[in-house]
């Protein structure tokens, strides 16, 4: 559980720098060559393999380790537990379980979408090399099995690729998808606030002078930062729908 979540916490840094190509006003040109990358590059793809699994087994561990605690302790305590535990540490079942139903909606929704169906589409970005200004427009790939590609003709570089960026403005004009997304970045905040912690003390990672550097660090950067930086995104992308 400690070493797929520190892993998974150092994906969410990486997702997050990406993502936040989004907010470039290049009409997606650079997130969508992320994307490509992302898709394409093959030690990045062996990565994304160990994430998934990292994923299931973070999962399927915690659904292990909840079942054994309730065998080991079938009934309740007498008393009510006065401990100083905080409400994320009581449930991180249920944040966990938000989040799980997250993944897999977030992961079909453009993951799937972009590798394994037609939903996606193209658009080509003409960038004038004298200037270095950029134009786009949709494309219509001659083949089916199209990716990208890249060219340069009278000074001007054509790229065409997949217009991921489409697909995630599209997605967060939908009011009710909005509400869900930034409800499960609540709940990575809080499953981070007690998580990342958690795990360095599960893994006998605990020392008088560095422990608080451990918990500022969840605090801040894992439970307010990334949370927040990912919440930002389809709350702009859905005002920026309003104004159209």
């Amino acid at each position: 559980m400690a070493l797929t979540g520190l892993f998974l916490c150092t994906f969410l840094i990486v997702h997050l720098g990406g993502n936040l190509l989004l907010f470039r006003n290049d009409d997606g040109f650079g997130f969508n060559l992320y994307a490509n990358f992302l898709t394409h590059f093959p030690p990045i793809e062996v990565i994304a393999y160990l994430l998934y699994l990292s994923i299931l087994v973070h999962a399927v561990y915690a659904l292990i380790l909840t079942i054994k605690n309730r065998k080991a302790r079938p009934v309740s305590y007498a008393t009510v537990n006065k401990s100083p535990a905080t409400w994320s540490s009581k449930n991180m079942g249920l944040l966990g379980s938000i989040l799980f139903l997250f993944i897999v909606i977030h992961m079909s929704d453009f993951w799937f979408a972009y590798k394994y169906s037609h939903k996606v589409p193209y658009k080509e970005y003409r960038t004038d090399l004298s200037t270095d200004k950029t134009t786009s427009a949709a494309y219509t790939p001659v083949t089916p099995d199209f990716e990208k590609s890249v060219s340069v003709e009278n000074n001007v570089e054509i790229v065409r690729v997949k217009d991921l960026h489409a697909r995630v403005a599209d997605s967060f004009t939908n009011l009710l998808y909005v509400i869900f997304y930034v409800i499960a970045m609540f709940a990575v905040s809080f499953h981070l606030l007690h998580g990342f912690q958690s795990a360095f003390r599960t893994l006998g990672w605990v020392h008088r002078k560095y422990t608080p550097i451990v918990y500022a660090i969840g605090t801040w950067l894992f439970a307010v930062i990334i949370p927040v930086g990912f919440a930002a995104m389809p709350v702009v992308y859905y005002l920026q729908s309003l104004g159209k």
